[in-house]
């Protein structure tokens, strides 16, 4: 399939020059291009690639010169990334699932399959089960009984969504996205060590063994509209009301939300970070590669998560945290000089003490 130079400037609200009727099959760096390809030299730096391959047409940066760099056409894009959200969607056919309900499928008879959905093979869709309109569910997905999912939807191969859960329209889960286990939740029968120290902040007054008992998950997932999860993340089931995730959020693979977790929209959590049980954050939330927050805390909106960090406590909106424990992050970054100059700082006092002592 191919696609001509005028559509693609079109889809991303660009401005195309040379000859727009020439046609390319899909995208590729500048020194590796194709004639067939469109080179992303979004940048000057991709000049010198763009010298290396054969493409005919790229997209460039504002101001290049498309007639000097031997292309036969050109697009102009103000912001290079954004432009490549957008030539990514028009160029991407997504998985194959063939249209209506494959015969190995398991739909239960009173579930409710919308218009035009494709269901893939060895799929179970359980009693009460409601699928939007142009769903697309792939191999060996599992749907609760009573969840909810929205039109548009595209579940990929091994999702699970457990029963009742609630997800708006445009749902993307990538494979193995478990939504709806039960939240990790256990209480002992007398006052627990961790519940202490808790309270105290070191002392233990007894050492017992103790022996944990689960607190059931009788609450739901519940999460908005134009949300994605990536592959083997987790979203816990909330103890009593339901674990809560805003429209418009980005789950990065290896991500785990647990129990009661109330998120605003439009955030984004890249791979490995968590968030405990009954945190509640605000909108535009972004946390780094393996950022944690702990549990019971509050955080604004529009806070900044580095990669690595630990939140420990509740983050006032707009404020950028870093480090272990999490910290403002200009903060962050002067302890964290302070601490590579403590060999040196030793050695001063270690000299001076050694002077003092001479002196005495």
């Amino acid at each position: 399939m191919g696609y001509r130079i005028a559509d693609i400037a079109a889809a991303l609200g660009a401005r195309a020059e040379g000859d727009t009727a020439l046609i390319v099959t899909r995208p590729a760096e500048p020194a590796a291009a194709g004639p067939d390809e469109i080179a992303l030299a979004m940048d000057p730096k991709y000049a010198e690639g763009l010298a290396r391959g054969r493409a005919r047409a790229a997209i460039l940066w504002e101001g290049a010169d498309w007639r000097a760099l031997g292309l036969a056409a050109a697009i102009y894009v103000p912001r290079p990334r954004y432009a490549l959200a957008g030539l990514t969607r028009l160029m991407d056919p997504g998985p194959a699932i063939a249209p209506g309900i494959h015969p190995t499928a398991i739909v239960a008879p009173d579930a409710v399959i919308g218009a035009d959905a494709a269901i893939g093979p060895f799929v179970v869709v359980e009693a009460g089960a409601v699928i939007g309109a142009r769903a697309r569910i792939a191999a060996h997905v599992s749907i609760g009984a009573g969840a909810r999912i929205g039109d548009d939807a595209l579940l990929l191969d091994g999702v699970r969504i457990g029963h009742h859960v609630r997800i708006g329209a445009r749902f993307i889960a990538h494979p193995n996205a478990v939504i709806g286990a039960d939240g990790f939740s256990f209480v002992t029968p007398e006052r627990s060590g961790v519940e202490e120290v808790r309270a105290t902040l070191h002392e233990r007054t007894e050492i017992r063994p103790q022996s944990w008992t689960r607190i059931h998950s009788l609450g739901a997932v519940t999460i908005g509209d134009d949300c994605e999860v990536g592959a083997n993340a987790c979203i816990d089931r909330g103890t009593i009301r339901d674990t809560q995730i805003g429209s418009g959020c980005k789950i990065d693979n290896l991500v785990h939300i647990a129990h009661n977790v109330i998120m605003g929209r439009d955030c984004l959590l890249a791979g490995q970070s968590g968030i405990a049980g009954s945190t509640r954050t605000g909108d535009r939330l972004v946390m780094g590669g393996k950022a944690g927050i702990a549990d019971n805390l509050l955080i604004g909106d529009d806070v900044i998560c580095a990669g690595g960090s630990a939140v420990l406590s509740n983050v006032p909106s707009g404020r950028a945290v870093m480090g272990y424990p999490a910290m403002k992050m200009e903060t962050n970054i002067e302890a964290y000089k302070a601490l590579r100059r403590l060999p040196r700082l030793f050695a001063q006092v270690a000299k001076l003490q050694k002077a003092v002592s001479k002196d005495g």
